[in-house]
């Protein structure tokens, strides 16, 4: 038996302690043993009851980092093994996975999401995990990285690359970036990478912009947004990243944007809502895009980043809790009393 974090309803997370261990059922598939593990804000949607569908009993979780116990014939990692999984699972053969579009895979699907994305997939929030086409799925941890940055490769980190490079950021423009969390911030340490001048992030809360300011980046309040980012810049922003997943944080970016920009919003939208204001739109010749992090696609590029020392997500650690105190872990992120929310498996401390 094992532990695993499951959804019994809307604000109820439980720990159960007599999870059956996972099994590999096919050829691609792997077992992983968990080291390290996150709460994530896409995990705050069904926490907050904002997804009806969601299945009750779904063990939760797509972040995470550990070592390879079982694995098929067709999976290339040796047990033992230290891997970090994607948090998007697709089969990584057909003509959209070869041509970079893993989350239009037929196959895909994510961990710990129900059957929102695919077909239901338990979650890396446990002791043990299964992994399907694990040969795609998983990526060796270089030796010279620990757990606490590799985990943030399957999710989160690949987001924020994936947000500043859909921005098309060129060398000396001013960018943008609605929403001071954890994806906000790494969005910012990315859009750094791709050459920005000035990186300005908006937050309403104050501990999120000492943060952000800590990091190296102007923080301010979101009425201050549009105003500092036309300082100094007859232009303004040339691209806002949205990085909060709500109908308010991505008027915030469309209404703030330079003439001729771009908004990227890689936060995770759960509302049909688009709050799109068309004629103030095409009067600043703005693009709108939308953009799933996929680690699948980038995650070569971000660690290759981290390796040579120009991304850092380790600082973005604000609590490191046993998996046994995930429901405080979950209450604390959602009441914005921590900032990013690390799980330790049984065992999982002494890896990395």
């Amino acid at each position: 038996m094992m532990s695993g974090v499951v959804y019994r309803g809307p604000g109820r997370i439980e720990v159960d302690t007599g999870l059956d261990l996972p099994r590999v059922r096919h050829d691609r598939d792997a077992v992983v043993r968990v080291t390290r593990t996150a709460i994530c804000g896409t995990d705050l949607h069904p926490y907050r009851g904002e997804l009806p569908g969601f299945a009750i009993g779904s063990v939760l979780g797509h972040e995470f980092v550990g070592v390879v116990t079982e694995a098929g014939p067709q999976v290339p990692f040796a047990v033992g093994r230290r891997v970090v999984a994607s948090d998007i699972i697709a089969c990584g053969r057909c003509a959209r996975c070869t041509g970079g579009w893993h989350y239009q895979c037929p196959e895909r699907t994510l961990f710990g999401y129900s059957t929102l994305a695919g077909p239901e997939v338990a979650g890396g929030q446990a002791d043990y995990v299964r992994v399907p086409f694990a040969d795609v799925v998983l990526s060796a941890c270089p030796d010279d990285l620990d757990d606490d940055r590799m985990l943030f490769v399957g999710d989160i980190l690949s987001t924020g690359y994936a947000g500043a490079e859909a921005a098309r950021i060129t060398p000396g423009d001013v960018v943008g970036v609605v929403g001071g969390g954890p994806v906000g911030l790494l969005s910012a340490q990315c859009a750094g990478v791709f050459g920005a001048a000035r990186v300005v992030v908006t937050d309403p809360d104050p501990r999120r912009r000492a943060k952000a300011e800590e990091l190296g980046f102007e923080a301010v309040e979101p009425c201050a947004f549009g105003p500092v980012l036309r300082s100094g810049s007859d232009r303004g922003a040339a691209a806002v990243i949205e990085a909060v997943g709500s109908a308010a944080a991505l008027t915030c970016a469309l209404e703030n944007v330079g003439y001729g920009g771009t908004v990227v919003a890689v936060g995770s939208h759960a509302s049909r809502a688009v709050p799109l204001d068309a004629r103030a739109a095409f009067a600043r010749e703005s693009t709108l895009r939308f953009a799933v992090g996929n680690p699948l696609r980038v995650r070569d590029r971000v660690v290759a980043l981290l390796r040579a020392g120009l991304l850092d997500p380790a600082p973005l650690v604000s609590h490191r809790l046993p998996l046994s105190e995930a429901a405080h872990g979950y209450r604390m992120f959602d009441a914005r009393q921590a900032l990013k929310v690390v799980l330790l498996p049984e065992g999982g401390a002494s890896d990395g």
